[in-house]
């Protein structure tokens, strides 16, 4: 759903890039309180796994095909707020460096792709967790619900911002008919990624779940004849991490190979936005992107002739870009928090003597 430059006219891109704006610099002060020396690195991993999946496409219908949008991941995983700069991340990464997604229409992208699908899926993820038994089969299902929903909601933005900004002349009702009901199908498959993506990720290392914090079951133990809650487990500490360690290198060998080499398989059909703007006219004032000329434009690397080759390395070059630029945002953010933290406490007094 990477809008691109021309979609909307200049005005209502600025605009959106003001919204934008405001919210990442929200979302910096929000992901400070929901970073800290375990889930840092495992952020700065979502959006280079989100990334490597968004380079999947997915056959829908009608020669339609579809990818991850990841705010419903994100936000479950990571936060809220951890969420929208993840994704932010990938958009920009996106833009600059593989000319997918408008750099004019930047703003644009990231309301519609960053913060709508993250708020909306964590509202509904939230919401359901309250009233679904405790356990981890809760967690996957409030998963898949919100990521389901969190799809034709960005839909519905791309719509009102086509209503107030579009620069072609083609009937709002038309645009929303088609946009809400292949996103809807879009929509199930995000739901299965991210419900199998949380599930794998809970049943191994449940505490890096932002979603699940007090949300598991307790281990119940019949003594006497009656089920108890059996004692809590000692927390690791922070700085052994084995497991955590393991995770990130297999969550990070995962993205490699899905984006440098599953992705060659991905249907080559055009998404839904592309689809319905070929199909309706929005295209017809389509702009050049600012970063045609880049060497890994359209997802391949220049004077690499062998497509299998150049659309590998240009995934695994777009996974490495943008784990660390994730993985430097996340980590300032944690020593900014941890400095803060420190600044604040008051000194103790002598004791008098």
């Amino acid at each position: 759903m990477h809008v691109p430059d021309g979609f909307i006219n200049a005005p209502v891109s600025a605009a959106a890039g003001v919204v934008a704006a405001g919210a990442v610099a929200v979302s910096l002060r929000g992901a400070r309180r929901e970073l800290d020396e375990r889930t840092a690195p495992l952020a700065g991993l979502v959006a280079a796994f989100i990334f490597a999946v968004q380079m999947l496409n997915f056959p829908v219908a009608a020669g339609t095909s579809g990818h991850l949008l990841g705010g419903a991941l994100a936000a479950i995983l990571v936060g809220p707020y951890t969420g929208v700069l993840c994704v932010s991340v990938v958009l920009l990464m996106q833009g600059v460096l593989f000319a997918d997604g408008g750099l004019t229409a930047l703003g644009v992208n990231i309301t519609d792709m960053a913060i709508t699908t993250t708020v909306v899926a964590y509202l509904v993820f939230r919401g359901l967790v309250k009233l679904l038994p405790r356990g981890r089969r809760s967690i996957t299902v409030a998963s898949f619900v919100a990521a389901l929903l969190s799809v034709p909601a960005a839909a519905l933005v791309f719509t009102l911002f086509y209503a107030v900004g579009g620069t072609t002349d083609v009937s709002l009702a038309k645009v929303t008919t088609a946009m809400v009901g292949v996103h809807v199908l879009i929509g199930i498959g995000e739901a299965v990624i991210t419900a199998l993506t949380v599930g794998a990720v809970v049943a191994v290392r449940p505490d890096l779940v932002y979603g699940a914090r007090g949300l598991t079951a307790p281990l119940k133990l019949r003594v006497g004849g009656e089920l108890v809650d059996a004692p809590a487990a000692a927390p690791a500490p922070a700085t052994s991490g084995g497991s955590h360690r393991k995770l990130w290198i297999t969550g990070l060998v995962t993205s490699l190979v899905l984006a440098g080499f599953v992705s060659f398989y991905a249907s080559a059909n055009p998404d839904g936005l592309e689809k319905v703007a070929h199909d309706k006219g929005l295209d017809r004032k389509t702009e050049e992107h600012a970063s045609a000329d880049s060497p890994l434009a359209d997802y391949g690397v220049r004077d690499v002739t062998n497509a299998r080759l150049s659309g590998g390395l240009a995934g695994v070059i777009g996974v490495g870009v943008t784990v660390v630029a994730g993985s430097a945002v996340f980590w300032a953010l944690r020593r900014r928090r941890t400095s803060d933290a420190a600044s604040t406490e008051v000194p103790a007094k002598d004791p008098v003597a």
